[in-house]
């Protein structure tokens, strides 16, 4: 048995159905048809009609007029107490309204989900053109700036791990969005724990010549300050 499997006994597969019915909606979509979540899922629509019924009951779907399902109260509820858990907010949300403020661009917190990452916290640009996420979003790891920060400092591969380690910071151009351009840097806690990402985000445009590098200064010396608030020494 290989280190990550689970023996069967330890598992309960009603569980794990009912879960991966409730990841069909991390695909970014607020609202699905019985036949959508089929597709996304695989499983036969008698067995979503059953598992969605016990969602229902425990507020974790919600079931439209329309016979579309989205979200319940329970996951807004349980996603509110995540965040609480972390005690990041204080510190961070007023981070990133100053980054935001000072750069003019998106700034955002990602954390580490298995082998995705999660916008814990964002501030949008107020520019017209702008990077647009809203928190609880899941992107990729292996692509962007922060999913390379969590990456690397996770345990993860990637190629060029040892270098983003040593300089601190990784700076992308395209790599998710053709259109976007990203750097983004380490913030460690109590013992020099890793926490999480910091990054800015915004139109390639707008992120051309020494900017970019501009950016990555104004960012180590935010990460650096919550570095310490959390407990690093």
């Amino acid at each position: 048995m290989s280190a990550g499997e689970q023996p069967k006994e330890q598992r309960v597969e009603a569980v794990e159905r009912a879960l991966t019915l409730l990841e069909a909606f991390a695909e970014g979509a607020d609202r699905l048809s019985l036949a959508e979540l089929a597709r996304r899922t695989g499983f036969y629509r008698s067995t979503i009609l059953r598992l969605a019924a016990s969602l229902q009951r425990m507020g974790y779907l919600h079931r439209e007029a329309d016979g579309h399902y989205r979200l319940g109260p329970t996951l807004w509820r349980l996603g509110s107490q995540y965040q609480r858990a972390f005690h990041l907010a204080d510190y961070v949300r007023p981070a990133l309204a100053t980054i935001s403020k000072e750069t003019g661009e998106s700034a955002a917190f990602y954390v580490r989900e298995g082998d995705r990452r999660v916008v814990l916290y964002r501030v949008n640009s107020e520019q017209p053109m702008r990077h647009h996420l809203e928190e609880g979003a899941v992107l990729p790891l292996d692509r962007g700036a922060g999913g390379r920060i969590l990456t690397v400092h996770t345990g993860g591969d990637d190629d060029h791990a040892e270098q983003i380690r040593n300089q601190g910071y990784y700076l992308s151009d395209g790599e998710r969005n053709p259109g976007t351009s990203a750097v983004a840097v380490p913030v460690f806690g109590m013992g020099g724990t890793f926490v999480g990402a910091l990054g800015v985000v915004g139109p390639r445009q707008r992120m051309g010549g020494t900017r970019p590098l501009e950016i990555r200064d104004l960012l180590v010396r935010h990460a650096e300050d919550l570095s310490v608030q959390l407990g690093r020494r």
